[in-house]
């Protein structure tokens, strides 16, 4: 789709949708943003990219209302205006579809796409046959299977973020801002994401598209626009770019994205484990990762990867198999068992299953030994801040303090507190389930120099990860798994991009060799 808007070529100049000019907002000790300029031709997908913290979401909130800013001035179309709420930005065309969801599950599907503005007959009453119309109009243009009346609590994530994108189709939009959209959608509705995207082009819509994924980025983006710091660093052609320059303006320096080569000795082995089967999950799986080295799991979804993750950390019942902790054999039936013999995982829903949002840095970072912590029926909080403190040093979390809510920290900073909790624990074994999903580039390059720096103390590490370069990055050996199968094992020395994806397509052993 690149290349396809109406801006792209065009040869005279034409009047932006929505500008941005000059826009300065200040908090308490942080200039968030410093005078960024921002515009958004009609028909064209512009992506605002940055780090996390960068001053994405702050630019947005001041074009949202949420926020005033303390200079500059925002325009729709030729027209100056002051945003004092997201109702009147939807008002004057601008229209959000947010990544965290903000739906009433419990009303139907009509009843959210409509909200605050449902038709009304005589006397005040919901014409409910022009809301249901309505609303099935806009569905059938999203190509979903549910109806206008069905409960938004019965569907699905991915398809509750469908219901998101319908709300922004009932209004006459200017502008419309997704805000990482594809985040829990299937390739299948990626596609009618994407159909929905070009359609608004077509119409004029300007598309304000923020997303890490660069993929996507490249793939239906006219313009790419950075911030950093709170700055605005620049504006580039997607069709004139690539990765590399993007992530350098994003981020200030190059990435090292090189093949992992260890520098230091491996130890003992740590964790072994010997025809483990979990159902269909997975079956027959053996493997041993040695003090001071990473293994990498790779594959495709519902390869099983994840599950001997869960497996191992207690939160399935093995059908078979035998685990072994510093050449001792081990039952594990639950998390307690698993973390008293020194397993610990980081899951890839940091924010459901790693974290508690509302509970402060500190408190996160010290809850599973808050019991070891007590000072009679007290918590000693003098040990909580002391522990705290030691982990924010050692990992470089950037937090102003252990008071800060965790729900507020950057994807990045709050990865670091989840392995942060884990460490102070001092586990021998450390799983990290995707480790960088939903974190930016930079922050990415941050928690992989991390995991390479734990292993080199001594840690066993059990990396899985869906990204290819991720995973060749960090680990000294990488599994494919397949369809619940590990299929083999490869040296960092072996392995290349085509052998291992013959691996993960279920390839057998002997065949992905001769390779």
């Amino acid at each position: 789709m690149t290349g396809q808007s109406p801006s792209a070529g065009a040869d005279a100049p034409r009047t932006p949708v929505l500008r941005l000019e000059g826009i300065v907002k200040t908090f308490p000790g942080v200039r968030a943003l410093d005078g960024v300029s921002f515009d958004v031709l009609p028909g064209e997908v512009h992506a605002l990219m940055g780090e996390n913290g960068a001053g994405k979401s702050t630019l947005m909130k001041v074009l949202g209302g949420i926020y005033q800013p303390d200079e500059g001035q925002i325009i729709v179309g030729e027209k100056p205006v002051v945003m004092t709420s997201p109702l009147q930005a939807k008002a004057t065309g601008i229209v959000f579809i947010h990544q965290e969801l903000s739906l009433a599950t419990e009303l139907s599907v009509a009843e959210n796409v409509y909200l605050g503005e449902l038709p009304k007959r005589s006397f005040g009453r919901v014409d409910w046959k022009t809301l249901y119309a309505k609303t099935n109009e806009i569905l059938g243009r999203l190509k979903v299977g549910f109806d206008a009346k069905t409960r938004v609590g019965d569907l699905s994530i991915a398809n509750q973020q469908m219901v998101e994108i319908a709300r922004a189709l009932t209004v006459d939009a200017k502008a419309v801002i997704f805000d990482e959209p594809t985040a829990s959608l299937t390739d299948a509705e990626k596609v009618v994401l994407f159909d929905v995207i070009a359609d608004l082009q077509s119409q004029g819509v300007g598309i304000i598209y923020i997303s890490h994924r660069m993929e996507e980025i490249f793939k239906i983006t006219d313009r790419i626009s950075v911030l950093r710091d709170g700055q605005y660093r620049g504006t580039l052609s997607t069709a004139e770019t690539n990765e590399d320059e993007v992530t350098q303006l994003m981020i200030g320096r190059k990435l090292d994205l090189s093949r992992n080569v260890s520098h230091h000795d491996l130890g003992d082995v740590t964790i072994e484990v010997k025809g483990l089967s979990c159902g269909n999950l997975f079956q027959d799986v053996s493997f041993q990762v040695r003090a001071g080295e990473v293994l990498g799991f790779y594959g495709l979804v519902g390869a099983g990867r994840t599950e001997i993750a869960e497996t191992l950390f207690g939160l399935r019942e093995p059908s078979a198999g035998q685990i072994f902790v510093q050449g001792e054999e081990v039952q594990i039936h639950s998390p307690a068992d698993a973390i008293s013999k020194g397993i610990s995982l980081v899951p890839e829903d940091r924010k459901g299953q790693g974290l508690v949002l509302g509970m402060s840095c500190r408190d996160n970072m010290t809850l599973p030994q808050i019991e070891d912590l007590k000072a009679g029926p007290f918590v000693a909080e003098g040990a909580e801040i002391a522990i705290f403190d030691k982990y924010r040093d050692n990992l470089d979390i950037r937090t102003p303090g252990w008071r800060q809510l965790v729900g507020n920290l950057s994807g990045g900073n709050q990865q670091k507190i989840v392995i942060g909790k884990w460490l102070s624990m001092h586990p021998n074994v450390l799983i990290v389930d995707e480790p960088t999903r939903g974190i930016d580039v930079g922050s990415k390059a941050v928690i992989h120099d991390l995991i390479r720096s734990l292993a080199a103390q001594g840690y066993a590490i059990i990396v899985i990860s869906s990204e290819m370069p991720e995973v060749l990055h960090v680990s000294d050996r990488i599994a494919a798994m397949y369809s619940g199968k590990l299929m083999r094992t490869f040296t960092s020395d072996e392995v290349s991009e085509d052998n291992l994806i013959q691996a993960i397509s279920g390839l057998k052993s002997d065949q992905a060799a001769a390779a």
